[in-house]
Parts: structure tokens; sequence; C-alpha cells
């Protein structure tokens, strides 16, 4: 894999796929953590005499043009982080933009409309991506893949164009990606600890069985965590639970012993009628839990049981919050977990949309090693696949 940081950018003319699919109100960015987490890449591009054309998606239009997913207000908001222009072309493809392409000048930036306006960008025909893929290069000299929030994704603009382009290579968010979640799962420091949380053991089977072996330690909390308590026979009374994946998780109980990956599940909970209740009915319940009940948060003493497993951790991976966090009357465990973590001292590294918004509810984001910036990527990473995205910039380096 090349990365942008041993390329020679000077008069070249370099198509940058970013991860632009920031929350809109109105016209108005109101998150742009992923906006300036590309901003590295693209400072180093126009600081060293290139050119940057931005290509990116904004929501799910369906390969049809529709107002509420233009980039217009995207395109505004990094110019002002940026400091420069940042035009917005009317399309991402064909001869009006291959004209403002030809335009572009040294430290000049140009800003291509949404993306899957195009069914092809998300076609399931790769000779049709292809297409796409090559229409979206012409005209330049180089591809910088710097999305990793979209590499699980065959997009035309994620695995085909790199390999459209005469030269592709990682951007620095990229390599950071890589290098972290790579580096730790592959030679981490031990003791290396999994925390995972959720609310579904069926969207995390492929991750707890894949790190069964390779962490020390499996943390896991969150509504998952009352499966696995229904697995040893313990009521969990109205609470949100999988039955049907019982079997699976004694299954993932037993196997985890043989494989010397030591599981932890939550010791008390917190107890309430609703999601909805503005307060606790029971702060910190052990056993069965009653009827009419429902177990919404981790207690306080599997904070503590769990802070207790990380003290002198070398690697923590935290994916899922330890409860309904989402109401304040159930995230004390979550960001207790989330100091415990810090306080650990460990590598810490955090993915997933409802973590990273519950490491910055505790005002602990940048107490954290690394914030990676995918969802669903860093879900399929930590299962052991092979992205498509980084599958591609492998390819591309090696023709």
């Amino acid at each position: 894999m090349l990365y942008l940081k041993d390329i020679d950018v000077t008069g070249k003319k370099a198509l940058i796929r970013v991860d632009y699919n920031v929350p809109l109100d109105g016209t108005r960015v109101t998150d742009d953590t992923r906006i300036r987490e590309s901003l590295p890449t693209l400072r180093h591009i126009l600081e060293k005499g290139g050119a940057a054309v931005i290509c990116c998606h904004l929501g799910q239009p369906k390969g049809e043009v529709k107002p509420e997913f233009g980039l217009a207000p995207v395109a505004a908001h990094l110019a002002g982080l940026l400091g420069v222009s940042v035009p917005l072309a009317g399309d991402c493809i064909g001869a009006e933009v291959r004209a403002k392409v030809e335009a572009l000048r040294p430290g000049e930036v140009l800003m291509l409309e949404n993306l899957r306006f195009h069914k092809a960008e998300t076609s399931k025909d790769a000779a049709e991506r292809m297409a796409f893929a090559r229409e979206l290069v012409a005209g330049l000299d180089l591809y910088v893949s710097d999305a990793f929030g979209v590499s699980h994704r065959p997009n035309a603009s994620v695995t085909e164009a790199p390999l459209a382009a005469p030269k592709a290579c990682a951007g620095f968010l990229m390599e950071k990606e890589w290098q972290y979640l790579n580096g730790a799962l592959s030679s981490p420091r031990r003791p290396f600890i999994a925390v995972s949380g959720g609310s579904k053991v069926s969207s995390k089977l492929g991750i707890l069985k894949n790190l069964l072996g390779k962490v020390d330690h499996l943390i896991i909390g969150g509504a998952m965590a009352n499966t696995f308590r229904l697995a040893q026979g313990i009521d969990m009374g109205d609470s949100l639970v999988e039955r049907d994946l019982v079997e699976e998780a004694k299954t993932i109980l037993n196997t985890a012993a043989d494989m010397r990956t030591h599981i932890h599940l939550p010791v008390d909970f917190v107890l309430a009628k609703s999601f909805k209740d503005g307060a606790a009915e029971v702060g910190s319940h052990t056993g069965p839990v009653p009827a009419g009940l429902m177990a919404l948060d981790i207690g306080p003493k599997s904070v503590l049981a769990f802070a207790d497993i990380m003290k002198g951790a070398g690697t923590i991976v935290w994916n899922g919050p330890m409860g309904a966090f989402e109401n304040p009357a159930f995230a004390g465990g979550s960001i207790g977990v989330a100091k415990a973590i810090v306080d650990s001292g460990a590598l810490s590294i955090v993915g997933g949309g409802d973590t990273d918004a519950v490491v910055h509810a505790a005002h602990l984001g940048e107490k954290f090693s690394f914030i990676s910036t995918g969802g669903g990527s860093f879900l399929e990473f930590l299962e052991g696949k092979q992205l498509p995205g980084f599958k591609a910039l492998e390819d591309a380096a090696a023709r």
C-alpha cells in the first residue's frame, strides 16, 4: 500500500475520496468531526503544490438527484475550515467537470457533487462501477483514499477508482486507521482487552468469535450482556434479550475458556420499567431481574469490577455502550467505563458512532489514544474481514 506522505504531489491533481456524510440542520453542518479529520490530507496536498478534487456522498439519494442531499452546505463549511474557496461542481462526472478539473491550478480546490446521485456508484455490477470510476478520475494524476468510514463498501469511488487512476495511495486518515487498528489486532501490547457493548449479540457475533483467543479479556456490557446472563440461567425479567441466540452465547462462553480468553459479564444492573423513565427504580441490582423491570445499564459494582480488570492493560479496544446511554438516567455505566479505560493508561482505541458519542459526552475525547472514524468499517475490521477499500489500495500498489 502506498501512502500520501511518500508521494510527490507537486503539480499533481488529486482526487480525494473523503467521508463527509455529516449531519445537517437545513444548510448548517451540525457535526464537522469527519470534515476536520480530513484537513491534514487536504492541507498537505495544497501546501505541497497540488490541486485537490474532493469527492464524497451525503445521505441515501439512491441514484437520483435530490436537492436535500446536495453538497453546497458541506462545501461552504469546508471553505471556512480550509480558508480557501471550495467551489462545488454541478455533477461529479461529465464534460463540465472535466473542464473544471483541467482549469485547476496548484493550491486550488474543487468539490464534486454527491457521488450517489449516480446509481453506478453503488451498483452491484463491477463493470458498471469501473466505467463510472474511469469517468471520476479522468484528467487526474492521483487518487487518495481518506474515507475509512466507507472502506467496507464496494462502491465505485472506493474500490474501482484506485485501480482506474494512474496512481493511488492512502491519505493521512486512512494511514492512521490502518496503523492503529491493524497494529492493535496483529501485535497488541498485552494484556489485550476488548470491551463490547450495544443492544444485540446478533450484530456482534462475528466480532466476539474473531476476538476469542486473540484478547486476554473480553468485557461484555449493554443489552447484549442480558442474553449472556440468560444463557447462564439468570432470569432477566422484561430486559431486551435475544432468546434465539442463547445457545450461541453458551457456545461462546464455553469456547472462550478453551481459547484462554476470560469473559467478564456485569455483576449488577440498573433497573427501570422503560427506556423512557426519568430515573432508575433500582440503582444496583444483582441476581435475577424481577418481572416488569428491565436492565438498562450496568451498575456501579460492574463499573468497579471492569475498572479493576483494566488496570495495567496494554491495549483496550472498545465498541458499544454499556447501556441505554441516550437517556442520562442510564448513561452512568458507559461513562464510568470510558473513565476506567482512560485511567488504565493503556493504548485505547474506540470505534462506532454510539461509542464515540459516549466518549464525547464524557468530555474524554482527547484522552483516548485513537477514535476511529468508521462505524461499519470498524466493526468489520474487528471481525477480521479484509476491507474492500484497503484491498483496492493494495491491488493498485501491486500494479
